[in-house]
């Protein structure tokens, strides 16, 4: 064993042979073989803190139809596939704000049949054409995610676990447009 000492009483045991924990066995259990910790539950680190997002579609009237919870420190580029694959076959146009534009996405829309309305990005060389009328029904996504935020709870989350604070965007979103 290789002992450290540090001061007059304090002994530092177990360093030089990797071992992180002071016990043995010490940890979480493999019990049920998934991963732990804050980014399992859609908590990301970043500047402003621990934060999450939530990503959403809607139809056409505004009402939400797929909501998604991610670490807040994700891009939006990383749940698009994910939301897309959820709708499948359920729209015949996407609107997206700039976050999504990329090839990938794009390719990933047209492949389910559907037009894509996203405006290209600064940084591409060729701007990609989009319907402008079109574009402008996006504002039925921001008045979601308004009322939504309408909600302490939603705006502010208290909730450790995912599964808890996406039961209460589901009671908020089902409460908002029921009573609309």
């Amino acid at each position: 064993m290789v002992r450290r000492f540090r001061g007059a009483d304090w002994i530092q045991r177990g360093v030089g042979f990797g071992r992180d924990r002071f016990d043995q066995h010490q940890g979480s259990s493999f019990g049920s073989g998934r991963k732990r910790g804050a980014f399992a539950q859609g908590i990301g680190t970043s500047r402003g803190g621990r934060t999450s997002k939530i990503h959403g579609l809607t139809d056409t009237a505004g009402r939400p139809r797929i909501l998604l919870i991610s670490p807040g420190n994700t891009s939006d580029m990383t749940m698009a596939p994910t939301l897309i694959e959820a709708a499948r076959g359920r729209f015949d146009r996407l609107l997206a704000d700039r976050g999504y534009d990329s090839n990938a996405i794009r390719s990933a829309i047209a492949a389910q049949g559907a037009k894509v309305v996203i405006p290209s990005t600064r940084s591409r060389k060729t701007a990609i054409p989009y319907d402008r009328d079109a574009y402008r029904a996006r504002n039925l996504v921001e008045r979601l995610w308004c009322r939504l935020k309408d909600w302490r709870r939603i705006a502010t989350r208290y909730d450790k676990l995912a599964a808890n604070y996406m039961a209460g965007v589901f009671l908020a979103a089902i409460i908002t447009f029921w009573c609309d």
